[in-house]
């Protein structure tokens, strides 16, 4: 799903009008008919206090056109109007008098912290006031009535764009933002939607297709996509029936130290499990015996140091080599580092111990093969690229970096982040149980053995974070995020590709 900026939605708006040859009031009736329609089929006709805070915009007509459908469906309902300039939008007033032509009691108009209505925990409260019209922070007495709102234990939707929250840029640390607990969102999430420092004021969230102009969506370009089951899906390649273990690849994983082989066991199972027709691993001879019990599909071999790497030979070309996870940093571990990358020429996996050195020996990045692939998290990238003020700083530094050295970077976070030099991938699978030790290893194995089997790198990486999320959905589906583990996400891959194929139910 392309992730539209806030720009390229206001031309989607204008194209729609123009070519469906509809107002603009009519659009607003259709997208807050929507939003209409996904409180009715929840509240059910509830009893709830409604309480609808519209600003004096587009977004405050969406608000007005929510609050007149609740109000003839037999709804409880207020409306407050934020009055924080003298500007009325066209569609606002119209829809301020449609509203006003069927209700018993009009909006109340908000001109100071004065006029602030009492909200409870019962209530349930919309936010309509700003949307994704917003270009600049709230203040004054709005943005007390924003801390209002959000101090006031009720639940809180949003429509559209929690208000003060930007579509493209994260807020300042002591702006005023709602921090919704739902937000309903027109035609395209918002890159803010999933960003670390804003993703908490968005809550879940559900995007609602209102019919925009379909040919200038799907051929306008955009910097951003949504990874879910049906992108992931169409990545996915086929196997033949005649074929065999060699078609498949064959996955190198080096890396491991005294006290460390889980690792190095947790990635090549992974990459058996997602797909590698083979899987080799290099390790010092401590995890000789563990590798080949816990996992004899594995073949092992040794360094001839017991407890460290210390020179990586092997006798055979893998198709993919998976490098770091457990490996340790030390001058041995650095060297056969170093002549490991001299040698390849392959797209390589760096994780882990791997990323470490790179960031300490900064040289090396000018030896990594073209378009390996990098899995750090947030401390391991920072190690990498430096400090950034903010997630746009961060991803702005992301984009320079891979530029410079050709390579593709997957950020792990709640919602990784997959870069190339063209485009940004965001995952939409996976979840907080899966903030586990061991869970990055599982990736990294994964990504290697798609690899392996002759996925493109960035494919190979989409498509892995997207398999490791939701294998971990399925785990945690069944047990329950707290005792989720590693192996976990390993043991549910299989049920992981069957769920890319399995049609939505249609049942309530």
């Amino acid at each position: 799903m392309k992730i539209f900026s806030a720009e390229q939605l206001h031309k989607a708006d204008s194209l729609s009008i123009k070519n469906e040859k509809i107002s603009s009031t009519d659009l607003m009736e259709r997208a807050a008919g929507m939003v209409f329609n996904q409180i009715h089929s929840r509240l059910e006709g509830s009893e709830i206090p409604i309480k609808i805070f519209c600003g004096i915009g587009n977004n405050g007509g969406d608000g007005l056109v929510v609050a007149r459908l609740l109000l003839e469906q037999g709804y409880q309902v207020q409306v407050f109007v934020v009055n924080y300039s003298d500007k009325r939008s066209k569609d606002f007033l119209i829809n301020y008098d449609r509203y006003k032509n069927i209700a018993k009691d009009w909006p109340t108009l908000i001109k100071n912290q004065n006029d602030f209505p009492k909200i409870g925990e019962g209530d349930f409260v919309i936010d309509a006031m700003f949307g994704i019209g917003l270009n600049r922070p709230i203040e004054g007495w709005v943005g007390a009535l924003v801390d209002h709102l959000n101090n006031s234990g009720a639940f809180i939707l949003a429509i559209d764009m929690p208000s003060g929250l930007y579509a493209e840029e994260v807020p300042e640390k002591k702006a005023k933002v709602i921090k919704a607990n739902f937000t309903l969102s027109f035609q395209s999430p918002k890159l803010t939607f999933f960003l670390p420092q804003s993703m908490d004021y968005v809550g879940d969230f559900q995007i609602l297709d209102i019919g925009l102009d379909r040919e200038f969506l799907l051929k306008t370009e955009t910097s951003a996509r949504l990874i879910g089951k049906e992108q992931a899906r169409l990545l996915y390649k086929n196997r033949e029936k005649n074929s065999h273990k060699g078609d498949y690849g064959h996955t190198l994983i080096v890396g491991g130290s005294y006290g460390k082989i889980g690792s190095i066991v947790l990635s090549a199972k992974a990459a058996l499990k997602s797909g590698a027709g083979l899987c080799s691993v290099f390790s010092p001879e401590c995890g000789y015996e563990i590798i080949q019990t816990a996992l004899p599909e594995a073949m092992v071999i040794s360094d001839k140091h017991k407890k460290q790497l210390s020179e990586i030979n092997i006798d055979f070309d893998p198709d993919v080599i998976c490098f770091g996870m457990g490996a340790g940093t030390n001058d041995e571990a650095l060297g056969a580092f170093k002549k490991l990358l001299k040698d390849t020429k392959q797209s390589m996996l760096i994780d882990a111990d791997g990323l470490n050195m790179l960031a300490k020996n900064k040289e090396l990045l000018e030896l990594l093969p073209e378009r390996s692939v990098l899995t750090p998290h947030p401390k391991e990238l920072e190690r990498l690229i430096g400090k950034w003020d903010n997630d746009n700083h961060k991803i702005k530094k992301v984009q320079k970096f891979i530029k410079k050295y050709n390579v593709i970077l997957v950020l792990k976070g709640a919602h990784s982040f997959v870069f190339s030099k063209e485009e940004i991938f965001i995952n939409n699978s996976g979840n907080a149980g899966m903030a586990t030790a061991g869970a990055g290893d599982v990736l990294s194995g994964v990504i290697s053995g798609l690899m392996s089997q002759k996925y493109d790198p960035i494919i190979a990486a989409v498509l892995g974070v997207y398999l490791h999320g939701l294998s971990g959905d399925i785990a945690a589906s069944r047990m329950g995020y707290e005792a989720l583990i590693a192996g976990e996400i390993i043991n549910n891959l299989g049920d992981a590709y069957l769920e890319l194929f399995k049609e939505e139910s249609n049942e309530a």
